[in-house]
């Protein structure tokens, strides 16, 4: 009798033979799975076959994102999490311990820069951030029991480049893990283990799914034993994803290269253009010779600007609300990664918790704009950005003169 003859009184039916077999991945959400006798679980939990179990320890659809991210990023063994911060959890608290030093991009993401600045140090686990454009910078924030430095490729909001080469060789030197977090640049711009990494991480959920509908992470190391940590610690904590999220990953993995590409494209046109409107003080995006690391970026992403715009209007609260107001046709959200075009404003969402003072310092004012380019036509973003951002500035210099009209 095989294992898929087998049922039970109350699934008694097999599964029907098949001389053909589907083009889409099957979707696998059954939680248990059941094994013949005892010897032949005791063989699967001891690696002598591979099987699946219980689904919080892995299932058939998270295996297939795993490989297709690790042939993406030129890696084996990689552990596809419930979401992002499920996978940068895994590296720091599957990695760490008590007594522990880790050093941070100090323009990582704000979930991130929470869980290092005050989950962390709860735990035993001590924090430092630095400029992870700034070697020195993180030379100095270095400490003897230093085992971690993690750093995003481009920062989340102001799109700053870090010296990926630089840590790596530093990080090497030390024996520190060196994290980098590829989500915004994805595989398709950028390859951290070709530059010297340790460990990569992705949040699914953004560019690499790509349409607002699915949550994932993915993690992967080089080196196997730490991949089988960070399992061992995702399964244990339950952030195993779900099958059905994984099987829509999948889908947007699919079309994935092209859906960059063309977000790419669209992104490079929408910052120039930005960049020549009035009301607009200034304009961040990789390839634009005046991004402040426009050489490091070129040496390290070439002309691969990706999808993420960042620009600051001329105005505050009153000019923030009348651009969003005005810009119809485009979702005001705090995500990035879906087929349209998204907004999002960190004073009020990704780097609220900071204060007015701090978000100054990162260069993020009232009138800052983090733009996710989706798939829309070139023209017609531009059409509506530019009524969006001339209304905006109305309405603002009318709030600063007073006029109620």
């Amino acid at each position: 009798m095989t294992r898929n003859s087998r049922g039970s009184l109350i699934r008694p039916v097999p599964l029907p033979d098949s001389a053909s077999w589907p083009v889409v991945t099957p979707l696998s959400p059954s939680v248990v799975y059941s094994s013949e006798t005892p010897d032949a679980l005791d063989a699967q939990y001891e690696g002598r076959v591979h099987g699946y179990t219980y689904s919080r320890e892995g299932h058939p659809n998270a295996d297939v994102v795993a490989a297709r991210l690790d042939a993406m990023e030129g890696a084996a063994g990689g552990v596809v999490t419930a979401s992002g911060m499920a996978a940068v959890t895994a590296v720091l608290m599957g990695l760490l311990q008590s007594g522990d030093h880790v050093v941070g991009g100090n323009q990582l993401y704000g979930r991130s820069l929470r869980l290092m600045n005050e989950d962390l140090p709860r735990l035993g686990i001590a924090t430092s951030l630095a400029d992870p454009g700034d070697v020195a910078a993180v030379r100095a924030a270095l400490r003897p029991e230093t085992r971690m430095v993690l750093v995003e490729v481009v920062s989340n909001p102001t799109l700053r480049v870090a010296d990926i080469d630089g840590l790596a060789a530093l990080c090497r030197d030390r024996g520190i893990l060196f994290v980098v977090d590829n989500t915004f640049t994805t595989p398709r711009a950028f390859r951290p283990f070709e530059h010297g990494a340790d460990i990569v991480i992705h949040s699914i959920t953004k560019l690499l799914a790509g349409h607002s509908d699915v949550m994932l992470g993915y993690v992967v190391a080089r080196d196997p034993e730490l991949n089988d940590r960070m399992r061992v610690f995702s399964v244990t904590t339950g952030a195993t994803p779900s099958p059905f999220d994984c099987w829509l990953g999948e889908r947007g993995l699919l079309s994935f290269d092209l859906r960059f590409d063309r977000a790419q494209q669209t992104a490079r046109i929408l910052a120039d253009h930005l960049a020549d409107l009035p009301g607009v003080a200034r304009v961040i995006y990789p390839t634009r010779a005046d991004h402040p690391d426009h050489a490091r970026a070129a040496a390290l992403l070439g002309d691969a600007g990706c999808n993420m715009v960042s620009f600051e209007l001329n105005g505050d609260r009153d000019t923030a609300n009348a651009f969003t107001r005005a810009a119809d046709g485009l979702s005001f959200a705090p995500t990035l990664g879906d087929v349209g075009t998204t907004l999002s404003h960190p004073a009020s969402s990704s780097h609220r918790a900071l204060s007015a003072q701090n978000r100054a310092a990162l260069g993020i004012t009232e009138g800052f704009f983090r733009v996710s380019v989706g798939l829309e036509d070139p023209d017609q973003l531009k059409n509506i950005f530019t009524t969006a951002i001339n209304d905006a500035t109305v309405t603002g210099r009318s709030h600063s003169s007073g006029d109620s009209g």
